[in-house]
């Protein structure tokens, strides 16, 4: 069974009018909604056809039809294509309350809040930002050195000049030579690795080479990589949770506490930044539908990332959350302006 013109044309008249009621839609409306002239009857049986093709459902014996995942996915897809050219041309034009973003912060983390809030104002969704972020951060320098009798302090600088102190309790004494000779030794041999590839086989080694002090070369390897590891926790910023309830399809008491649960909690959201980040191969806007959504409490919702990125290479996740009846043309819209003025403030 091909899908024709007539049956996108009803496809998209199904979805459009569920999107703006909420209710299953019927023959009858769509046959006053479309440009198409058929009757009742004819759309019935296209409405049919599109039923067993998968694009819609009848969620009761009585009720009309409403868009399977299938069919917002088609949707979608064919709405994204349509609207590329309208997009490109407007990127640059700025919503007088997504200005708002631009104006000066004293620090990135009001910056990303205020992004959060202000897709949720614009869009009436829930939204998540997820702060810039690099795996596999590369070690640029050590440096310890002994502050007090059985202390040492490591200053590890990582990748993007981010520093991270830690102090290692140590029981054998240092003297300010033999500091010398393990700061040339540990920086001639994991300057420029990333975490990962510190192995075994380099750990060993450099523990053989330091005698006495093998113990506090482990000691400071284990505080590498927890400087790095802290770097790969992603930080999270959510707005907007309680937009839910305005949609009957998520604010059913077990749905809504689940979902609200999700976004304040914030962990579960990281699958989601993840799979974002690692599908980003091309910069476009990633749309999630259903059960395409890696996160299980987001499985009756819609979600559309996109990707802004560092001059450095870091890159940050930017999320709406609503129902799979959001409204996609303006999703896509906002959250594409928005993606653009963060990498255009991030490049300043």
């Amino acid at each position: 069974m091909e899908m024709d013109e007539r049956k996108i044309k009803i496809l998209k008249a199904v979805i459009r009018n569920y999107l703006e009621t909420g209710e299953p839609v019927g023959s009858r409306t769509i046959s006053k909604y479309t440009d198409l002239n058929l009757s009742s009857a004819t759309i019935r049986n296209e409405m049919a056809d599109l039923e067993e093709m998968g694009y819609i459902l009848q969620p009761h014996t009585s009720a009309g039809r409403i868009p399977s995942d299938a069919g917002y996915r088609f949707y979608v897809d064919n709405m994204m294509r349509e609207q590329q050219e309208k997009l490109d041309k407007r990127e640059n034009e700025l919503n007088k309350k997504e200005e708002l973003l631009l104006e000066k912060v004293d620090r990135v983390e009001d910056l990303l809040k205020n992004v959060a809030k202000t897709l949720a104002v614009n869009t009436n969704y829930a939204t998540m930002v997820a702060a810039p972020h690099k795996n596999g951060r590369t070690i640029k320098f050590i440096q310890i050195s002994q502050i007090e009798k059985g202390k040492i302090l490591a200053v590890i600088v990582l990748e993007g000049n981010v520093i991270k102190n830690t102090i290692i309790e140590n029981l054998t004494d240092i003297d300010t030579e033999d500091c010398l000779k393990l700061n040339i030794m540990l920086n001639s041999t994991v300057a420029g690795l990333a975490l990962e590839e510190i192995n075994l086989a380099i750990i060993s080694r450099l523990t053989a080479q330091a005698g006495e002090y093998g113990m506090l070369i482990r000691d400071i390897l284990d505080a590498i990589a927890a400087a790095a590891a802290s770097e790969d926790d992603i930080q999270i910023y959510t707005s907007g949770a309680t937009n839910i309830f305005k949609y009957p399809e998520l604010s059913d008491n077990t749905k809504a506490s689940k979902l609200i649960y999700t976004l304040e909690e914030k962990k579960m959201l990281a699958n989601l930044v993840t799979d974002s980040l690692d599908k980003d191969s091309d910069g476009d806007i990633k749309v999630y539908i259903g059960e395409e959504t890696p996160v299980e409490s987001m499985k009756d919702c819609s979600v559309v990332t996109a990707t802004y990125e560092l001059e450095d290479g870091a890159k940050g996740t930017l999320g709406i959350i609503g129902p799979k009846r959001m409204d996609y043309e303006k999703v896509v819209e906002t959250i594409k302006n928005i993606k653009t003025q963060l990498n255009d403030a991030f490049k300043h």
